[in-house]
């Protein structure tokens, strides 16, 4: 799925004349081929209506990573100080001279433009396909893909007048080819044994991740401190599934405990319990059933956007505009990081960066593929998005290892299917580097050519990701992955926002450089065993500090919470 970015040809400096215009136009996105899976079935027809994005570039993003980093580092005098929208949107925005270019450009060919982010950087157009070929100078195709219904139109090279270029970061969706989603592996659970709890030698349930991190069930308190749960391509979860959930296997907890409701693009709140999605039941009920007492927002994202790039994008700018965003967004679903061309990438993952500097932390799941990420015929290693963010926290699967299993006694190993690696879109974070440059040098050569030396290591965290029991449509099933792992610690950073929040101290925000400093990482066990074998290799290996199998490891809820500086 990886293509060579290097063929990506923003800016270059041939020029052509778009048709019926004499203006100078450069290629600004191209790419090969499409993403592995669509074929091109012919041209888009010429009336088909397209809703297009143009990001305009930020007038000062570097100004606004520096600022993220200063309110994320336990050493800074300013951590903690989270930023406001406002703050945020002032070095976001694009220059008035950008905007004025562009829409400028736009009135010119009476095309209507209207602002659709909170910092007026993203404009939306609807124009035929026979315009977007004459005003990109491109050649829109109809896609079929056998995973989606109906077809997807894409080009696969667009262009933009010589002196806009400067001004314009993306157009989407043109040369991106986002994919479904990935799922959970899921089953039938085993028959109940007479009420007995089962053990963790068989699924993993409640009790059993309450034991193995040492998460509080004592209820939290802060009614603002809300844990977000995103939930894409028409998951939906299901009120009668939670109560029968937590009757079960969380008594403690009232039976008739809800989850909020957020909608976006379409999105909606269907309590027909046949139509409950695994993906939806699983976030949800490991949320409500290990952060007790958190308030718990499902965000239902539906399919108004054009494509699962402008979903997640979507729902963050959501997100930053709101005046009750969660505290933690806990966000299970991904695609390949070729999917996607860099300047969407790039995009999407400071959309992630504006909101870790408004004091979210968002935590994304690595993937279920090993290094193979989504691919099943690859000659390189596949890292996937948009857990590939520098600015995210990537959460990598764990698995309990069983034998003499008790609450004080436990070990884990990375699960194999835990997607991580190194991405081909994003360098290595300040924060990590020195953790890349020595698993790099322990490699010794090994898998040289297979992944980017220099890229952002992922994942970050890790946490157990196997056979989750979880009801869904009142039948009981087991589920794997890791989209189990990030409620899990998405529920456990959570606890500690509560914790801060009633001793009168900021939400935690943007976790990675607090994990990776010397007081975050004790907090955490590292995994020093398992492989994520992929692509005809037997993958990275977990070992000693930070590994791209585990990451820097699964939390340690009383370690965690003196880290942070909670008293006992």
């Amino acid at each position: 799925m990886i293509l060579s970015f290097s063929l990506l040809a923003a800016f270059i400096g041939c020029a052509a004349a778009s048709p019926g215009d004499s203006v100078a136009m450069v290629v600004h996105e191209q790419r090969a081929r499409p993403a592995r899976g669509f074929v091109n079935i012919g041209p888009a027809p010429d009336g088909e209506q397209l809703h297009l994005r143009i990001a305009l570039h930020s007038n000062d993003f570097a100004g606004l990573e520096d600022e993220l980093y200063a309110v994320s580092d336990p050493s800074s005098p300013r951590y903690g100080q989270h930023l406001t929208q406002k703050q945020v949107a002032r070095y976001i925005k694009p220059s008035d001279d950008s905007l004025a270019a562009v829409t400028s450009w736009l009135r010119q060919h009476e095309i209507s433009a209207v602002p659709i982010s909170p910092a007026g950087d993203i404009l939306q157009i609807q124009i035929t396909v026979s315009q977007a070929n004459s005003l990109f100078n491109a050649q829109f195709s109809s896609f079929s893909h056998p995973d989606i219904n109906g077809t997807t139109t894409r080009t696969l090279q667009y262009s933009l007048p010589a002196n806009l270029s400067p001004h314009i970061s993306y157009i989407h969706p043109a040369t991106s080819f986002s994919t479904p989603f990935a799922m959970p592996k899921s089953r039938p659970a085993p028959t109940k044994r007479d009420g007995i709890d089962p053990s963790c030698a068989d699924l993993t349930t409640i009790s059993c991740v309450l034991a193995e991190y040492g998460i509080p069930t004592t209820p939290a308190t802060q009614s603002s401190n809300v844990l977000g749960v995103s939930g894409f391509i028409n998951q939906f979860a299901n009120f009668l599934d939670l109560r029968d959930f937590l009757t079960q296997f969380r008594p403690d907890i009232s039976p008739t405990t809800k989850f909020d409701v957020q909608l976006l693009d379409g999105g909606a709140n269907t309590q027909v319990r046949q139509f409950a999605g695994t993906e939806a039941s699983l976030d949800i009920q490991y949320t409500v059933g290990l952060a007790a007492g958190v308030p718990v927002r499902f965000i239902s994202v539906g399919l108004l956007n054009n494509d699962d790039a402008g979903g997640f994008l979507d729902q963050i700018n959501a997100l930053i505009n709101s005046t009750s965003r969660p505290t933690v967004l806990s966000t299970s679903y991904g695609f390949g990081e070729d999917d996607l061309t860099l300047p969407v990438a790039e995009g999407l993952c400071k959309a992630n960066a504006q909101l870790g500097a408004m004091g979210t932390s968002v935590l994304l799941a690595s993937g279920d593929g090993g290094v193979a990420g989504r691919s099943f015929d690859c000659t390189t290693f596949k890292p996937t998005a948009p857990s590939n963010c520098p600015w995210v926290t990537s959460v990598g699967g764990s698995q309990i290892i069983l034998e003499n299993f008790t609450k004080d006694n436990m070990s884990e190993i990375g699960a194999s299917f835990s997607s991580g690696g190194f991405s081909n879109h994003f360098k290595t974070p300040r924060y990590q580097r020195r953790d890349v440059e020595q698993y790099i040098a322990n490699l010794n050569g090994t898998y040289d050519g297979l992944y980017n030396p220099s890229g952002r290591g992922f994942p970050d965290v890790s946490a157990q990701s196997v056979n989750f029991e979880i009801i869904v449509n009142d039948q009981a099933y087991l589920v794997s992955g890791t989209s189990a792992a990030v409620p899990v610690f998405a529920s456990v950073i959570s606890f500690l926002n509560d914790e801060l929040i009633t001793a009168g101290r900021r939400p935690l925000g943007f976790l990675n450089p607090f994990l990776y400093s010397p007081i975050g990482r004790a907090a955490l066990n590292d995994i020093t065993v398992g492989r994520n074998p992929g692509c005809g290799t037997s993958g990275f290996s977990a070992g000693t500090g930070w590994d791209p199998v585990t990451g820097l490891g699964s939390p340690n809820y009383t370690r965690l919470r003196k880290a942070v500086g909670l008293r006992p």
